[in-house]
């Protein structure tokens, strides 16, 4: 392997910065599926919009087994070549991509029947036959936030995904507005906008490489395999983990249930946005460090820098959307799907976990098959758990609690491998007592404010709701001395886009 001279391409860039462009990306993918989702429940019945979320939810639980894990790839071997390498290397795994696009598609097409019968639901294969040619179109452009994180050109995955993820919002929704199509016509839309996204992707792949000479690539399919096939066994048992609450309550529930389970169990939009930043930022230079031998400490205290940024971000968020969850939840997807709230309460506990981005740090460390192995254990568990829970209270907010929880579980196993692995104590990775601090201030101030708000009984839920978060952000910011905390400080970073660290 060649080792990554000082590249010219992104030089002296911060991480902060980094994380802002790719944070632009995680808003525009975010923003798609939560527009979409309050647009296509209002215009769709219970049953109707169920089935479309059924399609979605299998192409997104089958996307990493025919993905074999290379978009992964890109992040930890970029770093680690020439970059005159680097664009035979980007089309040697796209073209594998290409090929899994085409198996998936098609077993998507013949699998239909089947497929419809296991969830219980016969709509189903008429829709899926529709979706059929979409991850032909879609998973050669999988990898581009890798690409581009790489070089530290995170700029391009906002632009791309901004661009793409608006054309995929218009194609997949005008069709149901404009002429009150179906869900199929729906389908119809986002095969056509696909094909956009696919030209837009191979466009945007070469932009890194261009005015350098590319030479061949000493990196082999077997090296790319070698790396990439454990995660294909980790995501498998991650599909088995996503698969296992949404298939018992699509089938033991009904679409009607399910409807009202996908709009509530849902990830916080700044929650899903910032961690998937901060994950694509910090994967190269942990791949990078890691390869370049750097000292245990100097990892750890830009693990716990990035902890502690996301941490003082989210986590004040976080606990607004958990005592206003009713609100949002109505302004979002009507009156309807007021039963969803529950689902998104319970869904949010996970938050204050999930900003532990171990990923990074474990893969770039190369540990894939352990990664691996607490996966297959929690699938395993998640599986038997919410069975029996089905079985013994038939609830379908008992699959939900299990699920979280098992999470949570699953977090504190992978945190604690990392801590004996690098022989550092947990208290040195992880920041406990700053985090203690940004909860305790967060819950005090959100206490006096809901008392507040419910007093003046507001009967507009959008003011309520708004008017609440500007009171609980203004006296958040006015109090933050008290608890030495300093929010502003933590998001400034992101704002200086042409300053370095």
């Amino acid at each position: 392997m060649k080792l990554v001279n000082r590249l010219s391409i992104g030089q002296g860039k911060s991480n902060s910065h980094q994380a802002f462009w790719a944070l632009i990306g995680s808003l525009s993918s975010f923003s798609l599926a939560v527009i979409s989702s309050a647009i296509l429940s209002r215009y769709f019945s219970k049953e109707e919009y169920g089935t479309y979320r059924q399609i979605v939810y299998i192409y997104s639980t089958l996307l990493v087994v025919f993905t074999a894990g290379l978009p992964q790839v890109f992040a930890y071997f970029l770093p680690r070549f020439a970059i005159n390498e680097g664009k035979a290397i980007v089309w040697k795994i796209t073209r594998f991509l290409i090929l899994g696009g085409a198996v998936f598609s098609v077993f998507l097409f013949f699998a239909s029947g089947i497929i419809a019968n296991f969830l219980n639901n016969p709509e189903l294969e008429r829709g899926i036959k529709a979706f059929s040619p979409i991850p032909l179109l879609l998973l050669p452009t999988l990898g581009i936030e890798g690409i581009f994180s790489a070089y530290k050109k995170t700029i391009f995955i906002g632009i791309y995904d901004s661009i793409t993820r608006i054309l995929m919002l218009g194609f997949i929704v005008l069709p149901v507005v404009l002429w009150k199509g179906s869900y199929i016509a729906a389908i119809y839309g986002w095969n056509v906008v696909s094909l956009l996204t696919l030209l837009i992707a191979f466009f945007f792949k070469d932009i890194p490489f261009r005015g350098i000479e590319s030479i061949r690539t000493s990196l082999s399919y077997r090296t790319v395999f070698s790396y990439s096939l454990p995660l294909v066994g980790a995501s498998l048992w991650g599909m088995a983990i996503k698969a296992a609450d949404q298939f018992y309550i699509s089938r033991f529930f009904g679409a009607s249930v399910f409807a009202e389970f996908s709009n509530g169990f849902i990830q916080l939009p700044f929650v899903s946005m910032i961690t998937g930043a901060v994950s694509l930022v910090l994967m190269p230079v942990f791949s990078r460090m890691i390869h370049d031998k750097s000292d245990a400490k100097e990892i750890v205290s830009v693990w716990r820098s990035a902890l502690y940024k996301s941490a003082i971000i989210i986590y004040p968020i976080v606990i607004f959307f958990i005592f206003f969850a009713n609100d949002i939840i109505l302004i979002l997807f009507s009156n309807t799907y007021s039963t969803s709230t529950i689902y998104f309460r319970i869904n949010m506990l996970l938050n204050f976990f999930n900003i532990i981005v171990f990923a990074p740090l474990l893969l770039a460390l190369g540990k894939t098959r352990i990664y691996a192995r607490i996966h297959m254990i929690y699938a395993l568990v998640v599986w038997i758990l919410e069975y029996l829970v089905i079985y013994l209270f038939n609830s379908p907010i008992g699959v939900a609690i299990v699920s979280v929880s098992l999470s949570i579980a699953a977090i504190i196993a992978f945190i604690v491998y990392i801590s004996k692995l690098m022989d550092i104590g947990l208290i040195e990775l992880v920041p406990f007592r700053e985090i203690f601090k940004i909860v305790i201030h967060g819950l005090l101030i959100i206490l006096v404010v809901k008392f507040a708000i419910d007093s003046m009984r507001i009967t507009s839920t959008l003011i309520e709701c708004a008017l609440a978060l500007i009171v609980y952000a203004s006296i958040l910011l006015l109090t933050s001395r008290l608890f030495n905390l300093d929010y502003i400080s933590n998001i400034k970073p992101l704002l200086r886009l042409n300053k370095k660290e």
